[in-house]
């Protein structure tokens, strides 16, 4: 089967890439499409990285739109057709009065937890103000929680499925900006995209709280490139983009910032 010690090295979240690696190898046994709970940005990341050294199976990733942040892999043979469609999701709307007791993405994921549910069953949560919340689920749970998820915070809800085309998804706000540096550092390039001091930057880099490309960088001196994403930690993304060399040899950014 799948050469598993060898996908196994060096990965970050291993008792999810095993469990991966278990599905994928029903999906090749069975020739049937496997689907994934949800997983994390960084669990979604490494595993594509170990996935893209195999020729026998294919992988496609979907949350519900296209900015989603955790999403369900649908695992296949190779040889068989396989996109989108195939990943079953249910949007949920969680619907109440938050005009006077107003709700957080995590009173409507704690409200959601307390049920008994698992984290892994669910995808984004989409906070819509005083109007309540829309969730995204594995299809098994939308009965379930349609019974049981009746109050968020002091609120009364009233849970429903709705169609994925009802999804009130807002476009990211993001800021474009150009940086030069003597350097493609990450603490130089992050420093300038997050609006920071260098130092400040050092220590968010020293503490683990800074993703490239959703691998975890203790490094200040990790060098850049061009379509690297840097994520921090309660700081939002930036994304390098286009990277030029100035006459005096310096590095022209091109970066995006995603708040």
């Amino acid at each position: 089967m799948l050469p598993r010690e060898e996908l196994l090295k060096g990965v970050e979240n291993r008792d999810t890439v095993v469990r991966v690696i278990d599905q994928a190898e029903q999906a090749i046994k069975t020739w049937e499409v496997v689907l994934t709970d949800f997983l994390s940005p960084p669990e979604l990341a490494e595993i594509q990285r170990v996935f893209n050294r195999l020729t026998e199976v294919q992988l496609v990733a979907w949350g519900g739109y296209p900015q989603a942040e955790r999403q369900r892999l649908a695992i296949a043979r190779a040889d068989l057709p396989l996109d989108q469609s195939q990943v079953s999701l249910v949007v949920l709307e969680i619907a109440g009065n938050f005009l006077f007791d107003s709700a957080t993405h995590r009173d409507f994921l704690g409200a959601m937890l307390g049920t008994g549910i698992v984290r892994e069953k669910t995808g984004d949560i989409i906070v819509l103000g005083e109007r309540g919340a829309q969730a995204i689920v594995v299809p098994e749970l939308a009965e379930f929680l349609q019974v049981h998820l009746n109050q968020v915070r002091s609120v009364p809800v009233k849970t429903q499925p709705i169609e994925l085309t009802e999804l009130k998804v807002r476009e990211p706000k993001k800021k474009e900006l150009t940086t030069v540096e003597a350097s493609l550092r990450l603490d130089a390039i992050a420093s300038a995209g997050f609006g920071m001091s260098r130092s400040k930057m050092v220590d968010f880099i020293d503490s683990g709280d800074v993703r490239v490309n959703w691998k975890e960088v203790t490094q200040a001196s990790s060098q850049l490139k061009s379509g690297d994403l840097i994520a921090i930690r309660g700081k939002g993304r930036l994304e390098v983009g286009e990277i030029m060399v100035t006459k005096k040899e310096r590095y022209r950014v091109q970066l995006t910032r995603y708040m």
